[in-house]
């Protein structure tokens, strides 16, 4: 195998990093601004803002960012693309998605990477809600730290 360029290297890197984009997280960030508008239409998102917003409140945040954080627990980048749409709504400002990123990171993805890699390393199933919940606590204590830095 001959040594690769220095150009070449950095096309190939390119091509995968387009296709992770094109076929991971674009899909993930369109669902979401699709969920978003769909809870918008139905009114839905109302209800859950005003069911959730006492909970939310206790993190600086409107009722409507709970639909971040089921979102991120699902897909990162579907928790990316519903704090973009309801920051683009005008729902969420600066603070609350500063407050909410760390809370994305922290628990971003779980349900993905239960079978990806919960399951494939082997981890007995009975497990997984205490490696679900620890990582649940660290993003609400995270969203409290945040919500005194913002």
């Amino acid at each position: 195998m001959a040594n690769k360029s220095l150009a070449d290297v950095f096309v190939d890197g390119a091509k995968k990093g387009w296709n992770i984009g094109v076929n991971s997280l674009l899909p993930n960030v369109l669902m979401a601004f699709a969920l978003i508008q769909v809870l918008k239409v139905t009114g839905l998102l109302d209800v859950l803002g005003k069911v959730f917003a006492p909970v939310m409140a206790i993190f600086g945040l409107p009722g409507q960012a709970v639909m971040v954080l089921i979102s991120a627990w699902l897909s990162m980048g579907g928790g990316v693309g519903v704090a973009a749409s309801l920051y683009s709504q005008g729902i969420l400002n600066n603070t609350h998605v500063t407050i909410l990123l760390p809370a994305i990171i922290l628990m971003g993805a779980q349900i993905q990477y239960m079978g990806r890699l919960l399951g494939t390393a082997g981890v007995q199933p009975r497990f997984y809600p205490m490696l679900f919940g620890i990582c649940i606590v660290n993003a609400l204590i995270a969203m409290l730290i945040m919500r005194f830095f913002a």
